[in-house]
């Protein structure tokens, strides 16, 4: 039977492997010994010695050191992404044994790109913001990716499909993308054939996307239909993609958020509409952080409000 000595020896060991974790994790993602004792407080030489301590007791390379910057390995990279959790989880079980007050305070950061910016996230920071009155909001609007692991912002909205599996993301909704055009342009397609037709009319392709020439059809029954187009107007914003087909250039693809004004006005008209495209995801962004500020939780449940 364990004695109180060895009990207590215990807690320290567990402690102690916690605190390393909590400085494995901060050279992670400050990116040199430097910058995370800074970030923790504490020396240099404490978070190298407790890291090495890391590597040695393990047997296994965690880090890649040079002279400019320090990186995980693929071992290292693994062990990080379980640690945030463990430390997340941490984190919130001491502030809750606290009572850390549940209120927004400070200043909100985060990033969205520009048409989803302005079609649902200001509304979210306005009713956040009147709400919370204490707790300012910092919106920056965007169609590039800022950088949350540097922190640049506390949280990102990304609109499409997710290519950094190392931040934490939450979906909060999704969305449809809809071949329109003005209806003059539309009387120019046989409802009646398939999705083919339109490589014979002018395209306005958004050159933000991947791949903004390739489109994939697909209708009820299960047929698949890979459609190339040719750009007659290349825009690199969304809103101007839609500003364009609006004035009469084209067809184009865009997202059912942000024509959707225009489709109940009726100045756009949704084209083949039993053929369909990819759907896509709405998430929410985190940097891998050992805490949630109240501020963004809060402001997170008012934006997945308006989103489902």
């Amino acid at each position: 039977m364990p004695t109180a000595n060895n009990q207590t020896e215990g807690h320290q060991s567990d402690l102690a492997n916690l605190k390393r974790l909590a400085y494995f994790a901060a050279v992670v993602e400050a990116g040199s010994f430097t910058a995370a004792a800074e970030r923790l407080g504490i020396t240099k030489a404490v978070v190298s010695q407790q890291v090495a301590r890391l590597e040695r007791d393990f047997r296994t390379q965690l880090l890649t050191r040079s002279t400019r910057r320090v990186a995980a390995t693929d071992a290292g990279q693994a062990f990080y992404e379980r640690c945030t959790r463990i430390l997340r989880e941490a984190g919130e079980a001491f502030d809750e044994l606290a009572g850390v007050p549940s209120e927004p305070s400070g200043t909100l950061r985060l990033t969205a790109p520009l048409d989803y910016g302005l079609t649902t996230v200001v509304a979210a920071a306005v009713a956040f913001s009147r709400r919370f009155p204490q707790c300012k909001v910092d919106l920056r609007l965007t169609d590039q990716a800022l950088d949350l692991q540097a922190g640049e912002a506390e949280l990102a909205i990304r609109v499409g499909w997710l290519k950094d599996l190392a931040l934490q993301a939450r979906q909060i909704g999704g969305f449809r993308q809809l071949l329109v055009a003005t209806p003059d342009w539309a009387r120019r397609l046989d409802p009646g054939q398939g999705p083919e037709q339109i490589a014979e009319l002018p395209f306005v392709a958004n050159s933000a996307l991947a791949a903004p020439l390739d489109w994939e059809f697909s209708n009820a029954g299960g047929e698949r239909r890979a459609v190339q187009v040719d750009a007659a107007i290349r825009l690199d914003a969304t809103l101007a993609v839609r500003e364009a087909v609006a004035q009469g250039a084209g067809l184009s693809v865009l997202p059912d958020y942000a024509v959707s004004a225009q489709l109940a006005q009726g100045s756009l008209v949704q084209l083949l509409p039993d053929w369909t495209l990819p759907s896509g995801g709405i998430h929410v962004v985190y940097p891998a952080a050992r805490f949630r500020p109240a501020k963004v939780k809060r402001f997170v449940d008012f934006l997945t409000a308006l989103s489902t």
